[in-house]
């Protein structure tokens, strides 16, 4: 298995938003971002593993600025670390004023994805390797985060164990 630089694992998707993409602040839905989100950083997941993927988390998403109707959103998502089997993807979602020309940081977003084979099964990926100044920055910190989403795995697993199960209305 061949190391991979976080360049090659680069997807791009551009939207223009629409008066239905919008809530009633005429602003992107957060959950329309969210599936952008999802969606290509699964690409930049299955780029690098090259094979199927599923989403072990969503980490963070962090909106930064409202994303308006008529402007178009930009998302940028990459491979930033790799452990056995999982990959933690960044996505940088970038809003741009068509008419101006100004581009504004939205969002960002940490996901979390497991290789899988055709059975489920995670099967093992390659390393990552970062090249420019905000991959190396990201690469370095990702030991911080994985240590935090350890964290916040078993805290949801506790509180899944103490919650009931029962039907609201019993």
């Amino acid at each position: 298995m061949k190391d991979t630089y976080i360049r090659e694992t680069l997807a791009v998707k551009v939207s223009h938003v629409f008066p239905p993409d919008t809530n009633n602040h005429h602003t992107l839905f957060g959950g329309k971002l969210m599936s952008y989100i999802d969606d290509i950083a699964s690409i930049s997941a299955m780029r690098h593993s090259r094979s199927p993927v599923v989403t072990a988390s969503t980490d963070s998403v962090d909106f930064l600025a409202p994303i308006r109707t008529d402007e178009s959103v930009c998302l940028e998502s990459c491979v930033t670390w790799t452990g056995t089997s999982s990959m933690e993807v960044f996505v940088k979602v970038l809003a741009e004023n068509l008419i101006t020309g100004q581009r504004t940081i939205a969002a960002t977003a940490f996901l979390t994805f497991v290789a899988v084979n055709d059975e489920g099964r995670s099967v093992p990926v390659a390393n990552v390797i970062p090249e420019t100044e905000e991959e190396k920055y990201l690469h370095e910190t990702a030991k911080d985060r994985v240590e935090a989403r350890k964290r916040r795995k078993q805290a949801s697993q506790e509180l899944a164990n103490f919650i009931h199960k029962n039907k609201p209305w019993e």
